[in-house]
């Protein structure tokens, strides 16, 4: 009875059900086989030949566009030129996607209304009409709304924001919304739950309100396309199905509901896959555009006649770096919204849509369920090479079937399922197989063992000794391999390479521990392989020396000896070294300059090194750390610093471990004084950061690490494509790559004072992209709105230290530390010591790991987080000056109005 259930549990047909139910398990509990799927669709997608709709072009918010124009967003009246422009050349359809949710009006226009009330200015003609010029040009929302009447065929884009509603909604559809939404007649939609829409003026002068809400799939990508969502009983219609029903001269009553998965619009049939989600078609022109796209600043100013667009669907939109948020799609790996509805509104007009019917369904379930078949009740029955022939042959008929359906039929047959199922069945079958007869083996195995000991000898006396080992270890450990074993270590510490001794160690200790000295032989092995190994060659003066009774001789790096390494950052290892003529210890920072640039790079390293490192050299400030020595040796350009007490400030940058607000404006007082001293020098430190500044508590000592270092590589990027700096704590004007002076330092310097005080970074981001958009255009938020407690003079000063505007910022180190000081003399239990004497702490060996990791440079991107709601300040529309001498530090208003003027 059990010689039957053992010969079951090993039967092919019994392992073949298990593989089935395991697979589909995996496809049920991870996207692992649906992500697959996935990308065979865009495959397939991409594979396909269709030509888009030469009714549609793009007009891009391209960098070009906001180069010339002024940052994003603009006034409204540039808007209002451009749809001018295309309404007088013919434009059918002039579709905009950028977002128009907040009134946009200058400040000065409240004060005209009012003065155009008082009496006796309409009795002035020529003040009356100044005043009414002055209306309107500052009303831009009701120049861009009279240009959307004039034209008559501008659709805007609404917001809408997915869930289940529970009850009613917060801001109910407007007026002009609801007049392009539809009654859904009990047809099943997704829903939502938000709605953002465009202002009263703009939205009233419009033809149409389409959302614009991209879907995407698990893995990010946009493959489908809601063409009506409901928002608490009405049918929001997609801006591209808006604008191709106003392109065909039909609205919003013209777009039916049909039976089935089938959306109506006028003659057209928009076939769905279900709660009016369309699969568009994407078109792929081997990375060409599909559309037309052209600059906004190029037709604005007539470089691009507009009446290239007659009869035209125009589409409005952003594709400039940082504006909007770019997602895949199946042809591309990111792509903008506007050229997305591009896609998708080709798609509705020529009927270029995938589906997948309910046959399709149907016909991958079976596919799937004749694959299990295969597996269980016939692979087993073939023999290996007609097994492979057959699964080769079903696995190609699937994958081909899938393809030709979408690609030529636009019909998805989802067959990879049951290719994964194939694939994966046949594997494990074959691999079960393949154990049963690997015991037969074991014999030939053993007779072979005796031919690789050989080997390994023969190879051991040629000198190939890694080969050597390779071949012992594939023999089973005895004795006599043993010995063959101890004499390949031996040989391996005679050439130096004690890692590898010890790895032979080891592998003997498995078998027998207490083989002659291998316990004494494998720590001594261990011992040589962590010691500091610089140079390379054994004949090197910096190399490790074995002594005749087992201890190292430690290696020198120019005058200095290396005790042991503290810690890796970006450039290289850093150590901890004595001087042994003055026992002084020193920090050694090193970079392997060979190994990061090779040729004319190389040199152009090394000069810029040393040029970099005798410039931190000449600065001698109590709150600079000191540079001693520099030089290059072993292929290792090193530098020897100040080897200081205490750590960074990185520790008391997260909450509940905040230093006291005295204290934390007494340190960065006096770091804005060695930056002070630094400018003045004509260094700049670019990487002003929590980590690069140490400090003491016991002694009350501050100090700035890393000057001049940050820049040795600042004109080359690394094998990695790094280049040095923390996005975090960069300057506008360092994160554009534009040049920089001493103000950006104070930049940085107002940004780490504003973690010290907070725990929190101003400006977080969940990609690069965004956090430069925010650093490059958002004012950070008041301090006192983390902490209320702090005074409004601390909070003006960390404002004007984060002041966007170089030429607003502080320009001087020492003002900002006089103003900080001003403040500290209020502060509770404020303690402000007097200058550092410049007395440099030497630590003892004990304290070396405390110590050590301040000297790991670092440039990592902090960990996204929710951000406060940021206020812009109040500033003339479009950045510019609207009067001489516009510094915010003269207006009562700016938050930074109390803090001294900088020094002229």
């Amino acid at each position: 009875m059990s010689k039957r259930k053992g010969s079951v549990w090993r039967a092919d047909w019994f392992v073949g059900v298990w593989v089935v139910l395991g697979v589909l398990v995996l496809h049920a509990a991870t996207d692992f086989i649906g992500g697959m799927e996935r990308r065979y669709y865009d495959f397939g997608m991409a594979s396909a030949a269709r030509t888009p709709s030469d009714r549609i072009a793009v007009i891009a918010i391209d960098d070009q566009s906001i180069s010339n124009i002024g940052r994003w967003p603009w006034s409204r009246d540039v808007h209002a030129r451009l749809v001018d422009k295309l309404s007088a050349a013919g434009a059918k359809t002039i579709v905009h996607t950028a977002f128009f949710f907040e009134p946009q009006q200058d400040r000065g226009l409240e004060y005209i209304r009012r003065l155009r009330q008082v009496p006796g200015v309409a009795d002035n003609p020529p003040a009356a009409q100044l005043l009414q010029d002055a209306e309107a040009a500052l009303d831009t929302d009701s120049r861009l709304a009279a240009s959307m009447a004039r034209a008559g065929n501008v659709l805007l884009a609404a917001d809408l924001r997915l869930g289940d509603p529970l009850g009613r909604p917060d801001r109910p559809l407007p007026n002009f919304a609801l007049a392009s939404s539809l009654d859904p007649a009990g047809a099943f939609l997704i829903t939502a739950i938000d709605t953002q829409q465009p202002i009263e003026p703009l939205g009233a002068k419009s033809i149409g309100i389409g959302h614009l809400r991209q879907l995407q799939d698990p893995d990010g990508a946009v493959r489908r396309d809601a063409l009506l969502i409901d928002y608490y009983g009405r049918a929001v219609p997609s801006l591209p199905l808006l604008a191709a029903a106003s392109s065909l001269n039909l609205g919003i009553a013209d777009v039916k509901v049909g039976t089935g998965d089938v959306i109506e619009l006028g003659r057209l049939k928009i076939v769905t896959d279900g709660a009016a989600l369309m699969r568009p078609h994407f078109y792929a022109t081997d990375g060409r555009p599909a559309f037309p796209i052209d600059s906004f600043y190029d037709v604005l100013n007539d470089k691009i006649p507009a009446s290239k667009y007659a009869g035209k669907i125009v589409l409005i939109g952003a594709t400039a770096a940082g504006v909007g948020t770019s997602l895949p799609t199946p042809v591309a790996a990111s792509m903008t919204p506007v050229e997305t509805m591009a896609h998708i509104t080709s798609s509705i007009l020529s009927e270029h849509f995938v589906t997948s019917p309910g046959w399709a369904h149907a016909l991958s379930l079976g596919a799937a369920a004749l694959v299990a078949l295969y597996l269980i009740v016939l692979l087993p029955r073939l023999s290996a090479g007609v097994g492979a022939v057959a699964t080769g042959l079903a696995l190609l008929v699937l994958l081909v079937a899938e393809l030709v359906l979408l690609s030529q039929m636009a019909v998805w047959v989802q067959f990879v399922l049951p290719a994964a199922l194939l694939l994966i069945g046949h594997l494990l079958l074959t691999t079960k197989r393949f154990l049963v007869t690997e015991a037969g083996k074991i014999k030939s195995d053993e007779e072979s063992a005796e031919t690789n000991r050989m080997l390994g000898l023969a190879l051991q006396g040629q000198g190939q000794l890694d080969m050597a080992f390779d071949k012992f270890r594939r023999v089973p450990l005895s004795t006599p391999l043993m010995d063959n074993l101890y004499n390949l270590a031996l040989d391996f510490e005679r050439k130096r390479q004690f890692n590898k001794a010890q790895a032979i160690y080891e592998h003997m200790a498995g078998y027998d521990r207490k083989y002659k000295d291998i316990e004494t032989k494998l720590a001594r092995a261990k011992n040589l392989s962590e010691t500091v190994m610089l140079g390379g060659g054994g004949s090197s003066a910096g190399a490790t020396v074995l002594l005749g009774n087992g201890q190292v001789e430690k290696p020198m790096l120019g005058r200095y000896q290396v005790e042991k390494e503290l810690g890796k950052g970006a450039m290289g290892v850093v150590y901890l070294g004595r001087d042994p003529k003055i026992g002084r210890m020193v920090a050694i920072k090193t970079m392997a300059l060979s190994q990061e640039f090779e040729g004319a790079e190389l040199d152009d390293a090394r000069e810029r090194f040393f040029r970099e490192a005798e410039t931190a050299g000449r600065l001698q400030h109590p709150n600079i750390v000191t540079i001693f020595d520099a030089g290059e040796e072993h292929d290792l350009a090193y530098i020897a610093m100040e080897f200081l007490k205490g750590q960074d400030l990185v520790p008391h940058c997260r909450p509940g471990a905040l230093l006291p607000a005295a204290k934390v404006v007494s340190v960065v007082a006096r770091v804005a004084q060695a930056l002070a001293y630094a400018h003045a020098q004509g260094v700049v430190h670019r990487d002003i950061k929590p980590a690069n500044i140490m400090y003491d508590l016991a002694s009350d000592t501050v100090k700035v690490t890393d000057f001049g270092i940050a820049r040795i590589t600042d004109s080359s990027r690394t094998k990695t494509g790094m280049v040095l700096g923390t996005p975090s704590f960069m300057s506008p004007e360092q994160m554009a790559g534009r040049k920089i002076d001493g103000r950006s330092d104070l930049y940085s310097l107002g940004v780490t004072l504003f973690q010290l005080l907070t725990g929190q970074l101003p400006f977080r981001g969940e990609s690069m992209a965004e956090l430069m958009y925010k650093i490059a255009n958002e004012t950070a938020p008041d301090v006192r709105t983390l902490r209320p407690e702090l005074p409004e003079a601390l909070a003006n000063i960390v404002a004007l230290a984060m002041e966007k505007r170089a030429e607003i910022r502080y320009s001087d180190g020492q003002q900002l530390a006089a103003d900080l000081m001003n403040v500290a003399a209020g502060l509770p239990a404020a303690s402000v010591p007097a200058a550092d004497d410049g007395a440099t702490t030497v630590l003892p060996p004990g304290a070396v790991a405390q110590a050590g990791v301040s000297y790991a440079a670092t440039a990592a991107v902090p960990a996204p987080s929710a951000e406060p709601t940021l206020r812009l300040p109040p500033r003339n529309q479009g950045g510019q000056s609207g009067v001489a001498g516009n510094d915010p530090r003269h207006n009562p208003a700016h938050p930074a109005a109390t803090a001294s003027k900088p020094k002229q």
